[in-house]
């Protein structure tokens, strides 16, 4: 199965609900003075103290409790290089405390982190060994994909289970993956439906696909096509249009499930009901070829003009063979053209020599005009549908 996490990025998925107190950084009573010092130290520019400043306004430790001053202190100290801040940050724009939620900034800092090297792994290691449930999640990848440290199966799954057992919930995830495929444990389906199902329960997709799949297939339970309906459906639900064309995949191709091309068609609307483009063109497809649904030229054009229409190049290459060929369509040379000449332009080397072929049908009068329509297209907008054309659908 294609992996669910991306090395430099998936740090930003380890989920928590409060600011870690590294284990250098435990809470102690501080006064007025040792306040004092510390925001004096920090204006002058001492890194350490930055973020310490930082920790202080997160946690509301001697100081009136601040988001938004927390992140201006750790910002500082990031920028100059220390690791806990960078991570930090990483933190705060993952899960928008104190800023506007952004995931790709988020990625930018957990990447800094992880390019670290070893620095970041020891400070991991130690975090994870005093229980930190986000360091000794994120162990669990490095050991798992060879980041800074060697790759190590049974280490991987070791700080994998300590998370997971701490209700992380790509922990528990990601255990399950090990216990799927058999790296670093034996391989268990039953232990796998386990960790699939603690975070599916609490809302992750991709343990919601895997769970589906795992009823789907009778992997690790009994099987059951609406136990594992219901999975999909709830992975769709939260992953909207991309994760339907998912499933539908799945279906198309037998991609752990057995092959149902119905189902699969099933799927495909969805996402396209939902702002999917590019799936209008699999539907042109389908429709074409007759797979999953009974042959029908006429449909097949109805679709591969609807993802033309928005720019998608092949949906407009078959588009103009259609009118080219004069299937589903009166044939039509001028119209061939057209859409043959919008993929030519997007580099589709078929649709360009197909074009010229075109071109010597027309007069010249009609390929001016058509060149014309050619310089003037703009791809459409998606919109949502209306109930009318829902059911027409």
């Amino acid at each position: 199965m294609k992996k669910k996490i991306i090395i430099l990025s998936v740090i930003l998925l380890v989920s928590f609900s409060c600011f870690a107190l590294l284990p250098q950084q435990q809470s102690y009573a501080m006064d007025a003075e040792d306040v004092d010092n510390i925001i004096k130290v920090a204006e002058q520019g001492d890194t350490e103290a930055q973020y310490n400043l930082g920790m202080m306004y997160a946690t509301g430790q001697g100081v009136v409790q601040d988001d938004a001053e927390a992140v201006k202190w750790f910002r500082k100290a990031a920028e100059k290089g220390l690791v806990e801040a960078q991570f930090q940050l990483g933190w705060i724009y993952d899960t928008g405390r104190g800023v506007t939620q952004d995931y790709a900034e988020a990625r930018k800092w957990y990447r800094i982190v992880a390019e670290q090297g070893f620095k970041a792994a020891k400070w991991y290691q130690k975090a994870a060994e005093q229980g930190d449930v986000k360091a000794q999640a994120i162990l669990g990848l490095m050991y798992s994909e060879n980041v800074v440290v060697m790759r190590d199966g049974a280490e991987s799954a070791k700080w994998y289970r300590k998370a997971a057992e701490q209700g992380n919930v790509w922990s528990q995830f990601n255990l399950g993956e090990m216990y799927h495929q058999g790296r670093g444990v034996t391989e268990d389906g039953a232990e796998a439906v386990k960790w699939f199902r603690k975070a599916a329960e609490k809302g992750l997709v991709e343990a919601q696909l895997q769970l589906g799949m795992m009823y789907a297939t009778g992997r690790g339970v009994t099987q059951d096509d609406a136990e594992a309906d219901k999975w999909f459906r709830k992975a769709a639900e939260q992953g909207g249009a991309e994760m339907q064309v998912t499933i539908g995949l799945m279906y198309d191709v037998g991609w752990y499930v057995e092959e149902d091309h119905a189902r699969a068609m099933k799927w495909y609307r969805k996402a396209e009901a939902q702002g999917d483009t590019g799936v209008q063109y699999v539907l042109g497809m389908k429709y074409r070829d007759g797979i999953g649904v009974a042959q029908d030229y006429a449909e097949a054009v109805k679709w591969y003009r609807k993802a033309a229409e928005h720019g998608e190049t092949e949906a407009q290459y078959d588009l103009g063979m259609m009118y080219h060929q004069g299937e589903g369509v009166t044939q039509d040379y001028a119209e061939a053209y057209f859409w043959l000449s919008l993929a030519a332009v997007s580099g589709h080397e078929a649709a360009r020599e197909l074009r010229d072929t075109v071109a010597k049908e027309l007069s010249q009068d009609e390929l001016v005009e058509t060149q014309k329509r050619v310089h003037g297209w703009k791809p459409r907008e998606w919109q949502p549908k209306t109930a009318e054309e829902t059911i027409a659908d």
